[in-house]
């Protein structure tokens, strides 16, 4: 068994899933949103998001880590920030020892809807499905856990 957090990088607001994967199937641990001050300078908001990722990391000891790559966005400015708090949520696994991976937004996509253009909707009604929820989480925590699914879709192949 493998504990995987799925984490889905955003400058306002940060998702994060955990998993347990077995041979034997996915089992649900955790997940939510790390959301940043929004009036805050941009350094301190990549601050808030290291901050909540290590916590998060340090409360249920994942083994390894699975981070969504950054997407081709229209406005450089937000694909450069994006980058930027994807950045920080990296330096908070390495920095709790973990080996990152990294997955494109269409193969999180495909491994949990099947279907690489799949919208937010289908993603979050499959997170749920997978790891028999009895809700659905919020959408930045469903890509979160879609992520950890993706990865650990790829340990026991």
């Amino acid at each position: 068994m493998e504990r995987v957090i799925g984490i889905d990088p955003g400058s306002r607001v940060t998702g994060y899933g955990v998993i347990d994967s077995a041979p034997g199937g996915l089992h649900f641990v955790a997940c939510g949103t790390i959301k940043t001050t929004v009036k805050a300078p941009f350094s301190h908001r990549l601050n808030e998001i290291f901050d909540g990722i290590n916590e998060v990391i340090q409360l249920h000891g994942p083994a390894v880590a699975a981070v969504e790559d950054v997407f081709l966005a229209s406005n450089p400015r937000s694909a450069l920030k994006l980058g930027h708090a994807r950045g920080a949520a990296v330096v908070a696994a390495m920095q709790n020892g973990l080996v990152v991976h990294d997955y494109s937004p269409r193969a999180v996509k495909q491994a949990v809807a099947g279907y690489g253009q799949a919208e937010k909707s289908q993603v979050q009604h499959m997170v749920r499905v997978l790891l028999a929820l009895s809700a659905s989480p919020s959408s930045d925590a469903a890509d979160a856990l879609a992520v950890a699914i993706c990865h650990a879709n790829r340990l026991f192949v």
